[in-house]
């Protein structure tokens, strides 16, 4: 029974949280523009979607933003976590705190706070506004997807590859980077789906030529409600919830690739405890 009851507060907190979710992707396929009464099946909206060129070119500047600032917080993500990494633990634990920062300080403070430094450095509001806000944002994510496979390598792999007459540099390429590759490529996902996903920072960094889809959607319903906001935020959950996957099952795999790995010592015979 109390197996029974756990499960159902759990359908109930789901249903709750993704009914309104549901009922947006549903009435994107209504064939008239109510939002209460349905009115038969069709993919006209889609097609209307796609035939708007202020959406696609909000679609353009989302997708140029996202991939830039995710390989730009990629890459340094990985090289402070490489440097966080060697540091002592007292100094490591200082970074690591101040690293936590932007994820725990609110959206609409870090908007406000990049409007007035590029207001306060004379920079144009644009891609470089928008890349420079999502890579700052995005770079703690990476830096925590890269920690914990650092943590896991051998730390006598780097002095073995020295050792075996390769340069500093080379150890990093071919002993290093492959171990630590797969956080690499979660915390990549993880910076591109964050910009994509995000509004409050964009709004406040975005040009008026340079506005992504969370932007263009915002500026949508302050009219008349179309369906074809309800037809585009269907793409954009659908794409968002499938980097997401891609995300957990890269992590899941990785836990289980580990705990294979992990010896397993069996007890010799005659030997007591």
């Amino acid at each position: 029974m109390k197996r029974f009851f756990q499960q159902f507060y759990l359908l109930l907190l789901f249903l709750f949280l993704y009914a309104p979710i549901f009922t947006l992707m549903l009435f994107s396929f209504n064939a008239d523009k109510s939002r209460v009464i349905w009115h038969g099946f069709t993919l006209d909206w889609y097609a209307e979607l796609f035939r708007d060129s202020t959406i696609i070119h909000s679609l353009y500047v989302t997708l140029i933003v996202a991939f830039a600032s995710a390989l730009l917080s990629t890459l340094l993500g990985t090289v402070a976590a490489l440097g966080i990494h060697c540091m002592r633990r007292r100094t490591k634990g200082v970074y690591l705190t101040v690293n936590s920062i932007p994820m725990s300080t609110s959206d609409t403070i870090m908007g406000v706070t990049f409007m007035l430094l590029f207001a306060m450095l004379m920079l144009e509001k644009g891609y470089l506004t928008l890349i420079l806000a999502h890579t700052t944002f995005s770079v703690p994510y990476v830096v925590l997807n890269v920690m914990p496979k650092l943590r896991q390598l051998d730390k006598n792999a780097y002095e073995a590859a020295l050792d075996l007459g390769a340069t500093p540099s080379q150890a990093l390429q071919k002993v290093i980077l492959p171990e630590i590759m797969p956080g690499i490529v979660t915390g990549a996902i993880m910076a591109f789906t964050l910009s994509v996903d995000d509004f409050v920072v964009s709004y406040f960094t975005a040009g008026t030529t340079s506005q992504p889809l969370s932007v263009v959607i915002y500026s949508m319903t302050r009219r008349r409600i179309s369906p074809k906001i309800n037809a585009l935020s269907t793409l954009l959950f659908l794409a968002v919830l499938i980097l997401l996957v891609i995300i957990n099952f890269r992590q899941s795999r990785d836990e289980s690739h580990k705990n294979a790995q992990k010896p397993k010592y069996q007890p010799l015979k005659g030997v007591e405890n």
